[in-house]
Parts: C-alpha cells; structure tokens; sequence
C-alpha cells in the first residue's frame, strides 16, 4: 500500500510542547483501502500534536469533500468532510491495540503512523444517508423511476389481497413488498 507513510509523524526527536502538521489526502488514499463507497475526494488534515513525557496528544481536523455515488439519482456526488477530534497515542509493549480513542504503539517506535486513522475517520464522517442537494440530481435519472402514490399502493395491495386467493407466488409478493417499504420511506423524507 503506496500510502503507508504519507501520514507518518517522526515524534522521537521532538522535545515536549506542541507540533503542527498538515497532511494532504487524495484519491490515492481511497484507491490504496480499495475503498466501495468513496470514488475519490481531496482533504486536508491538519494535526496539532502536544508531546509530553508519557504520551502523545493529538488534535485532529480533516475538512473537504470526497465523491460518492448519489443514493438517488446513482450520479457522483460531492459529500463534505467536517471531521474533528483527539486521540492519544501511548507507549506499552502490548501494540496493536487501538480503541477510537487511544492507540498503543511501542516504546522502541520512533513514528506515528496515521494512514488507517485518517481513512477510517473519513469514512466514520460521511452520512447515511449521500445524496446531491435539492435540485441537484441527475433529472433524467429521477424521471426513469415511478413514483407511487398511496392510493395506488393500495389498490395494488387490494389485487395482491384479490390475487392471493387464486396463488400470487412468492416473486410477486415480494415485488408489492418492496413498493410498499419505498413508499412509506418516501413518506417519510416529505
């Protein structure tokens, strides 16, 4: 993995105090994780990391966009990036231990590699729900889907209801069944 080292801080020969460090993020990071959700994106990181004797402090923001698919129009979609928080990073012969909020490493190390924390807290930060803002979506897209309207649920329910008297089989129940979840969801965004 390429990437492995872009994201290093050499703390050994750093006296206590406080330390700025800016990394660049690109779609190389994403690419290097085969990352499925992110196609790309361009972030800044900026690390400010106070040393003391027993640990390493680190405050860090990550701000900019990566690009996703649109879960409605299935288009890229630019999603903000707003990420910020600490971790400490303390010393002990028992490594490879990382909880979100402290990471071992050990005594006779003499960097701090922050790849796999950058990734993970790009990917923690995206939302659930990754769509184009209002009016943004691709309208031909939009247009290739129907959209049902609750009397028409019904109606169909009231065939389904009709139909599985005479032997509606499995594939067509399933069919009503995922209409009727994508309307009520529906519903509920209006």
């Amino acid at each position: 993995m390429e990437q492995i080292g872009l994201y290093k801080i050499a703390y050994k020969g750093l006296k206590v105090g406080s330390y700025d460090f800016d990394f660049k993020v690109d779609n190389a990071l994403f690419e290097a994780f085969e990352a499925e959700d992110i196609k790309g994106g361009n972030c800044n990181v900026q690390v400010k990391l106070t040393r003391t004797e027993a640990m390493l402090e680190l405050n860090i923001s990550i701000n900019g966009e990566v690009i996703c698919e649109c879960d409605r129009c299935l288009e890229d979609c630019p999603i903000a990036i707003d990420y910020n928080d600490n971790l400490l990073v303390k010393f002990s012969d028992e490594t490879d231990y990382y909880d979100g909020e402290v990471m071992w490493i050990s005594p006779a190390e003499d960097i701090v590699d922050l790849t796999q924390y950058i990734y993970e807290s790009i990917v923690l930060s995206l939302p659930y729900s990754r769509v184009h803002q209002d009016g943004e979506c691709n309208p031909e897209m939009l247009a290739s889907f129907s959209e049902i309207t609750e009397e028409e649920l019904q109606a169909l329910e009231a065939k389904a209801q009709e139909a599985d008297v005479v032997g509606l089989d499995d594939n067509s129940l399933s069919i009503l069944q995922a209409l009727k979840q994508q309307a009520e969801a529906e519903e509920k965004t209006k």
